[in-house]
């Protein structure tokens, strides 16, 4: 399948919904993530207030973007027009990979090649690949976390969106 044929793949069926909730979800989830591991970057003890908010926002939107891609990728790659019905582990494991790869990319290039962010002391540090710990668990828990909540309670409201409106205009007799 090519990427224009998975492209359309995923307008064909019926993924939109499910892929805008995934993303409302992972975008909540992201920012309580963000804020709440402030404490591990030296932004925290050196940052004002104003770039404090502006950092956690502004890496809220790169978490959803980059989920919204891992995603969409799995999907073109390994998704079908059953899912999530069928096939949403696959899809899941390679959005994982996709979005873990990424991090720890990110990772390495902002703090050892850039130097656009750097980990406080209370960061633990992931021996080997010398990213942080805190958000290599973030891509880990919180697509899993954001996937199985939509993907779970997506089935029924798939089937209410296919069955559409004319389906709930059949008058009762």
């Amino acid at each position: 399948m090519t990427i224009a044929a998975g492209m359309a793949e995923i307008w064909r069926h019926s993924w939109r919904p499910v892929l805008l909730r995934y993303l409302l979800i992972l975008t909540a989830m992201n920012l309580v993530w963000e804020f709440a591991q402030m404490p591990l970057y030296t932004l925290a003890t050196t940052g004002t207030r104003r770039e404090i908010i502006f950092s956690g926002l502004h890496c809220t939107v790169g978490d959803a973007m980059i989920g919204g891609v891992a995603l969409v990728a799995a999907l073109v790659i390994f998704g079908t027009g059953d899912w999530p019905s069928k096939g949403r582990l696959r899809v899941l494991a390679a959005a994982l990979v996709f979005g873990l790869g990424y991090t720890i990319f990110s990772e390495w290039l902002n703090v050892e090649v850039r130097g656009a962010w750097a980990y406080s002391d209370r960061m633990p540090i992931v021996p080997i690949i010398g990213a942080g710990l805190a958000p290599l668990l973030q891509w880990l828990i919180v697509p899993i976390a954001a996937y199985l909540l939509t993907t779970s309670t997506s089935r029924g409201a798939q089937e209410k969106l296919l069955a559409g409106p004319i389906s709930r205009a059949t008058p009762e007799k």
